[in-house]
């Protein structure tokens, strides 16, 4: 009988054996696939988070170019104000010249908006792009022909900063949605 319960003792042993290097074996699984998940999700997180900042940075950056093209047009508005004279267009025509170069940025930003993203962000930023047209045609209108276009360029203010505040709303709205 000695020789039974030594072979029962040693198949206990090889079953409690078995199962503690399967119990190990199933728990440093279930321990490598719970880290995966867990870096995956930390990554996830820090994308999305990069990608954030990164749109909140290119919305930051056409509100700002905006409000310098703006400060531009007020200029532009009160130079338009003076009465005509040759000095009077060399002022404007150095003022058309900077109002260039802000569009400029403001075409840049707008890009950098339209690849960050959302779409609705992307659209409000085109549109409020596109609303510096205006002010660009009259003004070279105004030089071209001598004519008064003061009219003109002031009736592009209501229309340029409701843009500006379309497209302050929409970045908010799809800053707060992300």
């Amino acid at each position: 009988m000695g020789d039974s319960s030594t072979i029962w003792t040693l198949a206990i042993a090889a079953v409690t054996g078995g199962t503690a290097v399967l119990a190990s074996w199933v728990t440093s699984r279930g321990s490598t696939q719970a880290a995966r998940i867990q870096a995956e999700t930390a990554a996830r997180a820090q994308r999305a988070e990069r990608l954030r900042e990164s749109r909140r940075a290119a919305y930051l950056d056409l509100i700002e170019e905006t409000h310098r093209i703006g400060e531009v047009y007020w200029e532009i508005s009160a130079e338009l104000r003076e009465p005509p004279s040759a000095a009077r267009n060399a002022r404007l025509d150095v003022l058309l010249d900077r109002e260039v170069a802000e569009y400029a940025k403001i075409r840049r930003c707008t890009r950098v908006v339209e690849l960050e993203g959302p779409p609705s962000a992307a659209a409000a930023a085109l549109a409020l792009q596109k609303t510096t047209g205006p002010f660009y045609e009259a003004l070279r209108t105004g030089l071209i022909d001598a004519a008064d276009c003061r009219e003109e360029f002031d009736a592009a203010y209501r229309p340029f900063w409701k843009a500006l505040e379309n497209f302050v709303n929409a970045a908010r709205e799809a800053h707060q949605t992300e």
